[in-house]
């Protein structure tokens, strides 16, 4: 138990890093798209760029007149002159790269090969945040009329950041699944274990509680034998009684540590090849027996044999008890019958009984442990919850299922299949 804990313990772990790893080269591979895309926008810019720059107009000549510091046309100082086409050819970098869906701060640089010449854009990056400059060489007017071939640099910052917030649509979407896969698994853990830790609890308390409700249980029958000898007639229906409900009790305490037992997973029944059809027949005799007396109707047809299985007589004769006994308690003194027959290789033991339906959404509810049907007269009937609960586990074991339908017309009816073995089969 304690390897296959561990076992999905890393399972889970290496999943887990697995996804990660696998949405971090999804990201490197959407950032290096982002930055295929980005430079695809950028040359077509730096084409729109060349072009409108190529000629003689507003802003070349602006550009020229400041690079060359010439104030003999704009009558003004040559630092002024150099802000105003800096602002100029800002706002036109900014309206192209617009227009190209580029929406990043950015810097520029318009300079001659040998920077004899040199216009810098107001906000000058400091050198370890240049992440990616684009050089465009500027052809045409600028060029010819400064003697030099002139070079405008775009520079921009932080790039990255940038890319992965066109990403976020993709990436937070995909951290957020990872982080609720993450927070459900640990929950579902922490419940697991949380849960088993209560069970393991419960049934230790049932099962101390189970054993030392024996003993008084014992001396509480072996006190009443002996009194019931020592008596006269008359005073013996109170130590029968006192016998009975002794008995009674006992097969409850009996019925609960069967089944706290059956339910544990390394559980293990002793099954022996047998034929069941004797122990059937002889279940139908005693409950008739019982329902004579009880004026309760019952009849059976038990379907010739052999009934060849390896099972635990012990524990399918409990079973058989319990479901007849159930259509005894539930069926409002309906009448029962009993029928066994092979199906192919399953022995079918139906049990049915009148009385009122079981409502439809208690027919899965009513095989859970402690579940009673909370409606109807049934709440006058004594009982803990056990008994389906027990004959689902019994079925399970030997690989077989139970299962039940109940209806007003033809009342409730519950199957119980256990495989059944060939001559000279030595396993189920």
């Amino acid at each position: 138990m304690v390897r296959k804990r561990i076992f999905f313990i890393t399972l889970f772990v290496i999943s887990i890093i697995g996804l990660a790893v696998i949405q971090y080269r999804y990201l490197k591979i959407g950032l290096n798209l982002a930055r295929v895309q980005f430079s695809q926008k950028i040359a077509l810019v730096g084409a729109d760029v060349q072009k409108d720059l190529s000629g003689r107009n507003q802003l070349t000549f602006l550009l020229a007149n400041a690079l060359e510091k010439d104030t003999s046309y704009f009558k003004t100082e040559p630092a002024v002159l150099e802000d105003a086409s800096r602002y100029f050819l800002e706002d036109y970098l900014k309206e192209r790269l617009v227009d190209h869906e580029i929406d990043r701060e950015f810097s520029f640089a318009l300079k001659a090969r040998d920077s004899s010449f040199y216009l810098r854009s107001a906000q000058k990056p400091r050198e370890a945040e240049k992440d990616f400059l684009y050089p465009i060489e500027v052809k045409g007017y600028l060029s010819d009329r400064l003697g030099k071939r002139v070079v405008l640099q775009l520079e921009f910052q932080n790039l990255d950041g940038y890319f992965l917030s066109q990403l976020n649509g993709l990436t937070l979407p995909s951290i957020l699944f990872l982080l609720g896969i993450l927070a459900v698994v640990l929950w579902v853990l922490r419940t697991y274990y949380w849960q088993r830790k209560v069970i393991t609890t419960t049934n230790a308390f049932i099962n101390n509680l189970t054993h030392e409700l024996r003993t008084p249980v014992f001396s509480i029958s072996l006190a009443t034998k002996i009194l019931d000898a020592k008596i006269g007639e008359e005073e013996r229906e109170f130590t029968g009684r006192i016998l009975k409900e002794t008995k009674k009790l006992t097969n409850h305490i009996d019925k609960v540590l069967e089944l706290g037992a059956l339910e544990h997973k390394r559980t293990v029944l002793e099954k022996e090849h047998l034929d069941f059809r004797p122990a059937l027949e002889q279940i139908c005799l005693d409950f008739a027996g019982l329902c004579v007396l009880e004026g309760q109707p019952f009849s059976y047809d038990v379907a010739p044999g052999p009934y060849l299985m390896k099972a635990s007589v012990f524990h399918l004769e409990n079973a058989v008890n319990n479901l007849l006994d159930n259509a005894r308690k539930y069926g409002a003194d309906s009448q029962i019958r009993l029928t066994a027959a092979k199906k192919g290789k399953q022995l079918e033991i139906r049990v049915q009984n009148g009385g009122t339906p079981i409502p439809a959404g208690a027919l899965e509810e009513i095989f859970k442990k402690y579940y009673r049907i909370p409606d109807g007269d049934r709440q006058g009937v004594r009982g803990y919850g056990l008994g389906l609960s027990y004959v689902r586990t019994v079925a399970e074991k030997h690989r077989g299922w139970v299962s039940v339908s109940s209806d007003p017309v033809n009342g409730t009816v519950f199957m119980l299949f256990v495989p059944l073995v060939s001559d000279g089969s030595k396993d189920v």
